[in-house]
């Protein structure tokens, strides 16, 4: 399993979506990791998930990460 944050946020993706940030400059997959790391620790919905099931919880604030990129 990845143990760092660009890793950890990678594996939080759809395939599609890996495959995509994967492409980008290591500085801007280190900026969405970041983010996704802050939107785990910020919401406590995802708190909640995580209880509940850990990979489900990372995938949610991934998508959350992007469609604020994207916006």
């Amino acid at each position: 399993m990845p143990m760092d944050t660009i890793g950890r946020f990678m594996a939080a993706l759809d395939p599609d979506q890996r495959a995509a940030i994967g492409a980008k400059p290591r500085a801007e997959q280190q900026q969405l990791a970041a983010a996704w790391e802050r939107e785990l620790e910020a919401d406590d919905e995802l708190d909640t998930l995580d209880e509940l099931s850990p990979p489900a919880a990372e995938a949610e604030a991934a998508r959350r990460v992007l469609h604020r990129e994207a916006g």
